[in-house]
Parts: structure tokens; C-alpha cells; sequence
């Protein structure tokens, strides 16, 4: 698998991006050779269709590749990047038709149609290699390729090979590549250093929970990174139907995430202090396994009341953020593939986010629409705090009536991190469940491209 671009001096054929309102046009201004292909092939400039033109001797002269009207173009993204499965062996450059953010779209979608998870079978390489384009920032969009490509095979990884332990050994395998410093507290350990809630919901498990800590740079702004890191999610004693269990190895696709954002902050050198937290456990049943309505003590102070074991990762994930809360870094993401409610309310392609910062919500907004990575921001609606209050206990994990379940997770959240003014929590999916332009089936990062690009304006790098 190869993520990055062909060299520049390379020999190559020119990419035509040609807009369907401008084919005729453009067609019209070839030779008659290259007009009487494109009419025997039927080129239109309809979004995503590809005709290659062979010089006299057969091989490519030059490809065009259509990109529809703006309408269809919402539609999708990496549009220009889906032909690159289409073309023949061999290196390319694009010519001309898209320039600007689209340019950047293209060579980035480029280098991730080239993924391949091919850890257990063996897959066909992507064969046309493209060159970076003049323009833009290469070696910036080969790091968020590595970066992303990290995030997918940790969630690909199915939990036999990406347990507690393997999602450490990948954790401090990523800090020593760039001389980051760690730290790892498992098991026992855990109620130690005061971290209770991810020892019970992790202590079922044969395989130990743990919390891994890492911190990289000394200077800037602190920003601190939470992901979630349920390898895999049973449900507990509230176990999960077999439908609904199927895809939990993606319950670390938080963790996933911020660590393909980690690389991609690290190896670009961005000038901040940067902390990752991973509350790294296996939900899973056995005889001491936490129950429903047992009440736990969190790292905060705060009582939690269990109304449902599959209501975890919430759990995991204060313990974390109450650790880096203490702290008081200038910004605290976390992020997490913790409630099907944000499914159902925005689906699948999309990231939804909670905060209260309206700069961090200016700055996302626009790098998401900058670097094609959407996200929607979600309310932490105030009147709904009561939601998550049983009485028995401070805090529900599983509030009753089925109603504003990613808002009440959110909210719960939000309950470990008072002494930080500024805080946001992404709720993703971390799956592809159709194969698209430059996404595969399968794991996928969500988020992280719009929050590295937002980073300067929201820190003021």
C-alpha cells in the first residue's frame, strides 16, 4: 500500500477535469482522433465518468474525467479520486479543471483511494499513481493520508488482534516514532491512580483495562486528545442481540481517531503542547462483571447509577476527561463511537460534535467545508441535564425513555470537565458501510482533517 505521490520528474499523462456544461467545448478543441474517441465512448462530463484517449500506438494520451454541475458535486466528495481504480497502470497528473480546496480534495482522495486493508488477504494495489499537484502542501496531505490510513486499520482490526494490549503496543508504537513520552496504568493499578470507572468496566475482560497516556511537545498551546478504546463492546450484562454486536469491533474507532490525528499533529511539527488519553478496556461478561444498578464512584467525585451495562463508554471516558480536566488545558477534545441516537439523527457520513465555545465552533465549520470532512454541531441542551439526574446517584448512565441519547451522553460528559473552559465531543460512527470514493468499506476516520485544520484559528497557532 503505498500513500504517497509519484515523483516529479516522472513521465506522465495529463488528467482533464471537464465540468458536463463545458464538454462539448472542451471536446470541440481536441484533435479529430481524441473527439472521435470521446464520441464512440459516449463522454459527457457526467460526474464521476472516466474516458481515457490512446495515442497512435495505444497507450493513454490523455484521460478525462467528468465533474457534473455543482448539484451533483454536493452529492459526495473525493468525486475526482473514484476514476483512480478506473485508469491504467502508470503515473498521472491533473492538467487542468479543478484548482483551490478541490485541488487539495483531489490529491488527498487520490492517495486514499490507495488503501488497502490487507492484514489477512491479500488486495490488488492501486496501479496509477498521481503527482502531487502544483500548488499543494504534498508532504501535508501524505501525513493526513498515513494519519487516516492508521486510524482505519486500528478500527479494521477485528478484537482478536486489536485487544487492550494491541491497541497499547500500536499506542506506544505511534509515541516512539515521534519520541513522545508515555504512560500506561492497567489493571489493579487502576484503582491505585484513581481511575475506578474504567477498572469496572474493564475488569471482566481476561485481558487487563488500561489507560495510556502520552504527551509530545514542549511548547504552544495544550491540547488534549480522549478517545475512546472499547476494543470490544459485548454490552456487558445487558449483553447485546447478535445484530447489534456485529460491528463492536469498531468500539475503539474513537481511539482510532485521535491517534491517526496524533501522527497527523506530530509528524507536522505544529507547534503545541498535544496529550492523548485512551481508555483502552474489553466489555465483556463474566462472573464479576459490573451489573445493572450498581452505583460507582467516578475519579470526580461524582456517583454514577448503572441502568445499563451497554452504556460504557461514557463511563470510560470520564475517568479520562477528569484526569485531563485537572490540568486545565486550552482545548479538550474527545471522541467516540458512543450512541447509536447519533446515528439515527445524522447518519452515517456525517460527525456530530457538542461544545459551548463558539470559536471552536467558528473554526470548525470552516475547515470542515475546507477539507471535505463534515461535521454538524449537536446542542448540549441545558433543560435536559435533569435527564441524566436519577436521584439514587449524581449521575444515569442509561437514562430511561429512549429520547436525545447522543445529548444526554453528551451532557454526561460535559459533567467531568469544569475547571477547562473549552471542550468538545465528537459522537462518530467510525464505518463506512458502503464503499465510496476514497473510502472503502469498512473503518473510517471522522473528524479529525476538520479539527487539524481548524487547529491554528482555534488555538491561535
Amino acid at each position: 500500500m503505498s500513500l504517497f505521490f509519484a515523483a516529479d520528474h516522472a513521465k506522465s499523462t495529463p488528467i482533464h477535469v471537464i465540468e458536463a456544461d463545458d464538454a462539448a467545448t472542451w471536446i470541440a478543441r481536441q484533435d479529430s482522433a481524441a473527439q472521435a474517441w470521446l464520441g464512440i465512448n459516449g463522454f459527457s462530463g457526467a460526474l464521476g465518468t472516466c474516458c481515457t484517449v490512446p495515442d497512435g500506438k495505444g497507450a493513454p494520451l490523455l484521460v478525462a474525467v467528468g465533474y457534473g454541475d455543482a448539484k451533483a458535486r454536493s452529492r459526495g466528495r473525493f468525486q475526482v479520486a473514484g476514476i483512480a481504480h478506473m485508469l491504467p497502470a502508470g503515473t498521472y497528473h491533473i492538467e487542468s479543471g479543478v484548482s483551490g480546496d478541490a485541488l487539495a480534495e483531489t490529491a488527498l482522495g487520490w492517495l486514499l483511494a490507495g488503501y488497502r486493508f490487507d492484514r489477512y488477504r491479500s488486495q490488488s494495489p492501486l496501479k496509477a499513481m498521481l503527482k502531487a499537484p502544483k500548488g499543494v502542501d504534498a508532504h501535508r496531505i501524505e501525513v493526513i493520508a498515513a494519519g487516516e490510513a492508521l486510524t482505519r486499520d486500528l478500527i479494521n482490526t477485528p478484537a482478536s488482534d486489536m485487544g487492550p494490549d494491541e491497541l497499547e503496543a500500536a499506542f506506544l508504537s505511534l509515541a516512539a516514532q515521534h519520541g513522545a513520552v508515555t504512560k500506561v496504568i492497567a489493571g489493579d493499578d487502576l484503582l491505585r491512580e484513581n481511575l475506578p470507572m474504567i477498572h469496572a468496566v474493564g475488569r471482566a475482560s481476561s485481558r487487563a483495562p488500561r489507560l495510556l497516556d502520552m504527551r509530545w511537545g514542549k511548547t504552544g498551546p495544550q491540547l488534549t486528545l480522549v478517545g475512546k478504546g472499547v476494543c470490544f463492546d459485548t454490552g456487558g450484562l445487558n449483553i447485546k442481540p447478535g445484530s447489534s454486536m456485529g460491528l463492536m469491533k469498531k468500539d475503539m474507532g474513537g481511539a482510532a481517531t485521535v491517534l491517526g490525528l496524533a501522527h497527523m499533529i506530530m509528524a507536522l511539527g505544529l507547534k503545541l503542547r498535544l496529550r492523548v488519553l485512551v481508555p483502552a478496556v474489553e466489555n465483556a461478561i463474566s462472573a464479576n462483571a459490573f451489573r445493572p444498578q450498581d452505583i460507582l464512584t467516578s475519579r470526580r467525585g461524582l456517583t454514577v447509577e448503572i441502568n445499563n451495562t451497554d452504556a460504557e463508554g461514557r463511563l470510560v471516558l470520564a475517568d479520562a476527561l477528569a484526569l485531563a480536566d485537572e490540568e486545565t488545558p486550552e482545548v479538550i477534545i474527545s471522541m467516540a463511537t458512543l450512541t447509536g441516537a447519533a446515528r439515527v439523527a445524522v447518519g452515517p457520513d456525517l460527525a456530530p460534535y457538542y461544545t459551548d465555545d463558539e470559536a471552536i465552533v467558528s473554526a470548525l465549520e470552516a475547515a470542515a467545508k475546507a477539507v471535505c470532512d463534515p461535521v454538524w454541531r449537536m446542542p448540549f441542551w441545558n433543560p435536559y441535564e435533569a435527564m441524566i439526574e436519577p436521584g439514587i446517584a449524581d449521575l444515569d448512565n442509561a437514562p430511561s425513555g429512549g429520547m436525545a441519547g447522543s445529548i444526554t451522553a453528551a451532557l454526561f460528559l460535559r459533567r467531568f470537565v469544569d475547571l477547562t473552559p473549552r471542550y468538545a465531543h465528537f459522537d462518530i460512527y467510525g464505518w463506512q458501510p458502503t464503499a465510496a470514493p476514497a473510502r472503502p468499506k469498512g473503518g473510517v476516520g471522522m473528524g479529525a482533517r476538520a479539527i487539524l485544520d481548524a487547529l491554528p484559528k482555534m488555538l491561535g497557532l
